[in-house]
């Protein structure tokens, strides 16, 4: 590893994952003075999810306090106890953040000596990645909308169910778009059930076009879905 400055830039870039069965959502991965050092010292883990960049700011992945923090900063497409992941402990010291403690569970690259932030830099840069819309496809769009509005609605409490998760579902890489939209948004949510009971579990797949902006098809797909008890339409799934 080449040695860092002594204060380092932090920059978070959101990259879609080339495995999608493992994370269909964006990862927001750290670069070090432009560096993807994380890449250089485990190749084949990811970066945490932009999902979990959606609550308050200290709940963000690398948030930091005084107190220190060790956190997986990545993980692989399995879980980290099958294949390795890569740790590391961060604090803040004063004016400056500082990533040290590096631990990698999968291999022996070499690991980064201590990495120093200017404390405003960073939070600034955790600030505008959180916010950050750019990056998103029409899927990611609409899938991030349409979660937005089943939540909010209360709709399915109403009728004895709970919305579990919401995702995009993308084409394959290369597909014209004649042969097909950019993908589609999956729904699932489940029956809450009486004690005792199995719950059954629904689903619905979505399909998401170019011809229309995400707005518009995110509000149309959830008035359709909000327009009566949700489990009818919907695809009977294993609990």
């Amino acid at each position: 590893m080449t040695e860092q400055p002594a204060i380092s830039t932090l920059t978070l870039r959101h990259r879609i994952p080339g495995d999608w069965a493992a994370d269909p959502w964006a990862e927001v991965r750290p670069l070090v003075d432009g560096v993807d050092v994380l890449g250089q010292v485990h190749p084949a883990g990811l970066a945490l999810s932009c999902r979990h960049w959606t609550g308050p700011a200290e709940t963000w992945p690398l948030a930091v306090t005084e107190e220190p923090r060790r956190i997986m900063i990545t993980e692989p497409v399995c879980t980290a106890g099958c294949c390795g992941a890569l740790f590391v402990t961060m604090r803040r010291e004063g004016g400056e953040v500082v990533w040290d403690s590096w631990e990698n569970t999968s291999d022996m690259n070499a690991l980064p000596g201590a990495i120093r932030f200017d404390a405003a830099q960073y939070e600034a840069e955790l600030a505008r990645a959180a916010a950050d819309r750019g990056w998103e496809e029409p899927v990611d769009t609409v899938a991030r909308l349409l979660e937005g509005a089943l939540l909010d609605s209360g709709w399915f409490e109403r009728w004895g169910c709970v919305v579990t998760a919401v995702w995009p579902s993308r084409e394959e890489p290369d597909t014209p778009e004649e042969l097909g939209g950019p993908g589609g948004v999956e729904v699932e949510f489940r029956e809450i059930g009486a004690p005792g009971k199995r719950p059954r579990s629904y689903g619905y797949e979505l399909p998401v076009t170019y011809d229309r902006p995400p707005e518009v098809q995110a509000r149309r797909l959830a008035a359709r879905i909000l327009a009566d008890d949700p489990r009818k339409g919907a695809e009977i799934r294993e609990p």
